[in-house]
C-alpha cells in the first residue's frame, strides 16, 4: 500500500506538473517536503539496494537511448571533463573544506561526504533546457555529464569509504579501482551490446522483444556489478549502442518500445524525487548536539562550496583548453562566458547522491560507530534540496536573462524538409520500379494511394514552413491533424454502433479499432 501511494501521488504531482511553470522535479520534491510529516503518512526510507541496481539502470538506460551517440561523441572532451575531472575535484573541494569548517569530522569522512555531493543529477537541468529551449551543444553536455558522472561518483566513494572504515586504502589502490570500474564496465558494455543488439533484429515478437528491453538495463548493471565493474557505464554503453542501431528492429517494437520506457521513466523520475523530500523525517533523526544553528551553518557551508567548486572547474575546463591547443580552436565552437554560466549554475544534485549516503554503513571495522553518519546524511540531503530549489528555480529565468541562442526552429525544418525531399525521391524511384515488375501488380487506385502518401510525406514538412489559416490561426500541420482525427473518428463510432447491435464481435472491433489508431499515430507523427 505504501509504494501505491507513492507511485499514485507523484505520477499526480507531475502531471500537475505539465500544466504548471515550475520544472515537476522541484514540484515532486516540494510536495514530498510537504507531506512528509502529514499524520498517516508512511515513513518513506530511501535504500541504496533499491535505488542503485533496480531504479538507476533503467533510468540510465531511457535516458541513454534517447541520447545521441553522434552528438555526445562530438562533446566527448567536456563530458569528460564534468563527469570524471569535476567529480573527482568536487569529492576533494567538499571534503577538504568540511574537514575544516567540522572538526568533529575527520579527513576520511568528509572524503565520503565529498563523494556522495559531487555528481549533478541533470534530469531537472535538462528537463529545464528542453522547455525554455537552450541550445543544443548545452543541453547534450548536461545530458552526457549525468550519464558518466555516477560511475566516477560512486567510484570515489568505495575508495573513500574503505580509507574511513579502517580497510587500509591507498592512493596505488584507489587508483586501480577506478580504472577497473572504468574499463571493466566499459568493456562489459562492449562485450553485451552486440549480442542483445543481434538478439532484439532477431526476435520478431514485439511483445518478447520488449520484454527484453526492460531486462536489458538490469543486466547490462548486474554484469558489471559481478566483476567489481561499473554498472552505470555498462547500461550507458550498451542503451547508446542500442539508441545508434534502433532503425534496425522492427517498426511494432519500435512504436511499443516508445510507449514502454516513456511510462517506465516518468513514474521512476516522479518517484525518486518524491521520494527526496519524503527523507525529512528520516535524515532529522539522531542530529542531536547538531540541530539549530549550528546544523544551519554547516548546511549553508556545504552548499556554497558545492555551488562555488563547479563555478572554480567548469569556466578554467571551458577556455584553457582552447587557449592551450589548436586543435581544438579548429574543431569545436567557440564556447561564451553565458554558455559555461549555465552549464556550472546547472549543478542540481539528486537521488544517486541521497542513496549513496543511505549505503553507509552504521560501524566501522573497529565496532565504533560510522563518525557524524546522520550529521553526513543531514548534510547531504540539505545539499540536494538546496541545490534543486535555489539553482532549479533560479535557472530558467536565468536563461532567459543571459538571452542564449535557442533552437534555430526553422533552419531545423528547413533541414527536415531537404532530408525528406531526398528520402521521398529515392522511395519514388524505388517504387516504380517495384509496380512494374509483374509480379507485383496493383489495381491503379492502390498505386495511386502509394504515390499519395510519399507525396504527402515530402510535402509535409514544407508545409509547416508556411502561414497558419487566416481563419483558425491553425498551421497546415494542426489542420490536417484535426481534420484525420475527426474523419478517423467518425469511422471509429460506426465500428462500436455495429458491435453493439451485434453485427460484428469484440475480437472483430479490436482489430478494426487497432487499425485506425495506427492510422492516427502515422497520420499525427507526419504532421509533426
Amino acid at each position: 500500500m505504501p509504494l501505491l501511494l507513492l507511485v499514485a501521488g507523484s505520477a499526480a504531482v507531475a502531471a500537475a506538473a505539465r500544466r504548471s511553470p515550475v520544472p515537476a522535479p522541484l514540484l515532486l520534491v516540494a510536495a514530498g517536503l510537504a507531506v512528509s510529516y502529514v499524520p498517516g503518512v508512511p515513513e518513506y526510507t530511501l535504500d541504496p539496494h533499491v535505488v542503485l541496481p533496480l531504479v538507476l539502470p533503467p533510468l540510465l538506460h531511457s535516458a541513454a537511448t534517447d541520447s545521441s551517440y553522434l552528438d555526445l561523441r562530438a562533446q566527448l572532451r567536456p563530458v569528460m571533463l564534468l563527469s570524471v575531472g569535476y567529480v573527482l575535484f568536487a569529492t576533494f573541494a567538499v571534503g577538504w573544506v568540511v574537514y575544516l569548517v567540522i572538526p568533529e569530522l575527520p579527513l576520511t569522512a568528509a572524503l565520503v561526504l565529498g563523494a556522495v555531493v559531487a555528481p549533478p543529477d541533470a534530469v531537472a537541468a535538462t528537463a529545464v533546457a528542453r522547455r525554455v529551449g537552450l541550445p543544443s551543444r548545452i543541453t547534450t553536455i548536461l545530458q552526457g555529464e549525468s550519464l558518466v558522472n555516477d560511475a566516477t561518483a560512486i567510484t570515489a566513494y568505495r575508495v573513500a569509504l574503505a580509507a574511513a572504515v579502517g580497510e587500509g586504502a591507498t592512493w596505488a589502490g584507489g587508483i586501480g579501482e577506478f580504472l577497473l570500474a572504468a574499463f571493466g564496465g566499459i568493456g562489459v558494455g562492449l562485450v553485451l551490446m552486440v549480442p542483445i543488439h543481434w538478439l532484439r533484429t532477431h526476435v520478431k515478437e514485439a511483445l518478447l522483444q520488449n520484454t527484453l528491453s526492460l531486462l536489458i538495463p538490469f543486466v547490462a548493471y548486474a554484469a558489471a556489478e559481478q566483476v567489481h565493474a561499473s554498472g552505470v557505464l555498462a547500461v550507458v554503453v550498451v542503451a547508446l549502442y542500442l539508441g545508434h542501431r534502433a532503425w534496425e528492429v522492427d517498426f511494432a517494437t519500435r512504436l511499443q518500445e516508445e510507449a514502454v520506457w516513456k511510462m517506465v521513466a516518468f513514474v521512476l523520475e516522479s518517484a525518486v524525487f518524491a521520494l527526496i523530500g519524503l527523507q525529512l523525517p528520516v535524515v532529522l533523526k539522531g542530529l542531536g548536539e547538531y540541530e539549530g544553528t549550528r546544523a544551519a551553518w554547516y548546511a549553508t557551508a556545504v552548499f556554497l562550496v558545492v555551488v562555488v567548486s563547479r563555478f572554480v572547474w567548469v569556466y578554467p575546463a571551458t577556455f584553457l583548453p582552447r587557449m592551450m591547443s589548436a586543435r581544438i580552436r579548429e574543431r569545436e565552437a567557440n564556447p561564451t562566458w553565458r554558455g559555461a554560466f549555465v552549464i556550472a549554475w546547472a549543478g542540481m544534485r539528486g537521488v544517486v547522491s541521497l542513496a549513496i549516503a543511505f549505503s553507509i554503513p552504521l560501524t566501522v571495522h573497529g565496532g565504533e560507530e560510522f563518525p557524524e553518519r546522520n550529521l553526513i546524511l543531514f548534510l547531504t540531503f540539505t545539499t540536494v534540496i538546496g541545490t534543486l530549489v535555489v539553482q532549479g528555480v533560479t535557472l530558467p529565468p536565468l536563461i532567459r536573462m543571459l538571452k542564449l541562442p535557442g533552437r534555430d526552429s526553422q533552419a531545423e525544418t528547413l533541414a527536415e524538409a531537404n532530408a525528406q525531399a531526398q528520402a521521398s525521391r529515392i522511395a519514388e524511384q524505388r517504387l516504380e520500379e517495384l509496380l512494374s515488375d509483374e509480379r507485383n501488380a496493383l489495381p491503379e487506385p492502390l498505386a495511386d494511394r502509394l504515390r499519395a502518401v510519399l507525396e504527402r510525406r515530402r510535402n509535409s514538412v514544407w508545409e509547416r514552413l508556411g502561414q497558419a489559416n487566416p481563419v483558425t490561426g491553425e498551421s497546415v500541420d494542426d489542420t490536417y491533424r484535426r481534420l484525420s482525427r475527426d474523419v478517423i473518428g467518425a469511422e471509429r463510432a460506426v465500428f462500436v454502433k455495429l458491435r453493439d447491435g451485434r453485427y460484428i464481435d469484440d475480437e472483430m472491433l479490436r482489430t478494426m479499432l487497432r487499425r485506425l489508431d495506427l492510422e492516427e499515430a502515422a497520420a499525427y507523427r507526419e504532421a509533426e
